[in-house]
């Protein structure tokens, strides 16, 4: 967890018998399938961030260009796989702290539905806090690597072991159902260039068009995905992360009085706020699930524009609107974090480049707001110059089996 105070403690609890010898429901899985398990990775303190800092190793930075962020909070797994350090790992995801560091490192990540894989045993921030609750996947250099380990844990029977995973083993037939409809080039995908808050840095707008070039090119339709406010949802899911005030959080730091980085800082500030009544906790679960089913009825209706007669297949939109932040400047969560809120499917996939010849900033760009004139100045084609940039192709809740198979198809499709 990043946290000077856990260091010789179990979670922060000294003289706990389980201090060295626990292991979380996973990791025995994992054991059981013969992975060799050899370190572990950076995070930033709390998880809660997209850059990676802490007072035990201190910062991450980007290996393919050290003038950005690794990202977060799985970041230092991020570096590590990017510089084939490891074929595949694990990260977890409330924000997306698996997305963010697959993206931001070329890698392919997945954040599956919450559920879908054990989580029992691992060490979290806010415990307990479950209305969007944090999701453990992969990350790998390949989209058929990312595939292999997710089917590997499911054939644990994961569900026999912990409670809250759903008794859902690998699906063949959702599998080979999406490859027919590839065969039979009648898919509908959606295109979100733009959540209308913050606008995507020049090369991750190239990177989404990219995406959407290649779909067309492969005979599949493309239409624009227009869903309801992904404001409205994000400003739900951040809710959860302040129900507590932060108290989990600084009574961590508490147990050494190490500093709080400036990344957390902005969002939980140097002591608690105040916490959640239960009548607001329940209020905001009540908006969680009508935002849940407006989007699930708009994506229902996109039947009207597809001409299968069936709801579009998946969508593809951006990860951030960086193509990797450059470093304490990773300010807005809004492309991931919406997903969690709406906990469906989705997996990162590496596009391209940056390249400062073609990602010129528009000197025509007319910002939103200050804060996306201030995103959109943060860019500069030098920094930025041969950075990974990746996008998130999105699915419904469960969908893991088809949202892996479109990836492999949509990034086999950019590679030739």
């Amino acid at each position: 967890m990043g946290y000077v105070g856990w260091i010789g403690t179990f979670e922060g609890k000294k003289d706990d018998p389980r201090i060295g010898t626990y292991e979380s429901e996973m990791v025995r899985e994992l054991r059981a399938l013969g992975a060799i398990l050899y370190c572990k990775t950076s995070v930033p303190h709390t998880l809660m961030s997209g850059e990676t800092i802490n007072n035990i190793i201190g910062y991450t930075w980007n290996p393919k260009n050290r003038n950005l962020c690794s990202g977060g909070s799985s970041g230092g797994e991020g570096a590590l796989i990017g510089l084939k350090g490891s074929p595949a790992g694990f990260g977890t995801d409330i924000g997306g702290s698996i997305r963010i560091p697959a993206g931001f490192n070329g890698l392919f990540g997945i954040r599956p539905s919450g559920g879908r894989m054990p989580y029992h045993g691992m060490a979290n921030s806010m415990d307990g806090q479950n209305s969007i609750l944090s999701v453990v996947g992969p990350l790998a250099t390949t989209i058929g690597s990312l595939t292999y380990v997710f089917k590997s844990i499911l054939s644990q029977s994961p569900w026999l072991h912990d409670p809250l995973v759903v008794e859902l083993p690998w699906r063949e037939a959702q599998e080979k159902e999406t490859q027919g409809l590839i065969s039979s080039g009648k898919l509908t995908f959606g295109v979100l260039k733009t959540d209308g808050v913050i606008t995507p840095q020049p090369p991750v707008a190239r990177a989404i068009q990219i995406v959407a070039d290649t779909i067309g090119k492969l005979g599949q339709k493309v239409v624009e995905w227009k869903p309801p406010s992904h404001k409205r949802g994000v400003d739900m899911t951040f809710k959860t992360w302040l129900y507590d005030g932060g108290a989990d959080i600084h009574d961590a730091f508490a147990l050494s009085g190490e500093p709080i980085s400036k990344q957390i800082l902005m969002t939980y500030g140097d002591k608690p706020s105040k916490q959640f009544s239960a009548s607001d906790i329940a209020a905001n679960n009540v908006a969680k699930r009508e935002y849940q089913k407006e989007y699930m009825d708009y994506w229902n209706n996109t039947a009207e524009l597809t001409e299968s007669g069936r709801p579009v297949d998946a969508f593809v939109m951006p990860l951030a609107p960086y193509a990797a932040a450059r470093p304490g400047r990773y300010l807005y969560y809004g492309y991931s974090g919406v997903i969690n809120g709406l906990d469906y499917t989705a997996v990162v996939i590496p596009v391209t480049l940056a390249d400062k010849s073609i990602d010129v900033a528009d000197k025509s760009f007319k910002p939103l707001s200050d804060a996306d004139q201030l995103a959109y100045d943060d860019y500069d084609a030098e920094i930025y110059d041969g950075a990974h940039v990746s996008v998130q192709l999105v699915g419904r809740r469960f969908q893991e089996e088809k949202i892996l198979t479109l990836a492999e198809y949509i990034s086999g499709a950019l590679k030739k």
